[in-house]
């Protein structure tokens, strides 16, 4: 059995389906591969987001162990996001599913998919 965001699965891949399922999702985790980020700043290069979807989604994220969230004592508060050692090894993969989807679309290759 695999938990995630209080969800359980009998397979890991749907549970896997489950962590990058949504629009934002795989940029938020794209986008902390590299460093730590401010909300602000991921908000401005996950250009359309809401403030409340990205809201939810680090939560989720953060809930699921992707990412910690860093609160500073200052005024105001500041909250910076980073990957877990689990969110850097999806990010990881992540790459490598971008690089095979780049070598088989340009193999000029269309998947169709049938009903």
């Amino acid at each position: 059995m695999f938990v995630f965001n209080f969800k359980e699965f009998e397979c890991p891949f749907n549970c896997f389906a489950e962590i990058i399922k949504g629009k934002w999702r795989t940029g938020i985790i794209l986008s902390l591969s590299g460093s730590p980020k401010r909300f602000s700043e991921l908000k401005k290069e996950l250009a359309g987001v809401s403030s409340k979807v990205l809201a939810d989604n680090l939560r989720a994220l953060e809930s699921g162990g992707l990412l910690s969230r860093t609160v500073f004592p200052t005024v105001p508060p500041a909250v910076e996001y980073s990957l877990t050692e689990q969110g850097q090894e999806l990010s990881g993969i992540m790459d490598s599913i971008n690089n095979w989807a780049g070598i088989f679309l340009n193999k000029g290759e269309a998947v169709t998919y049938t009903e």
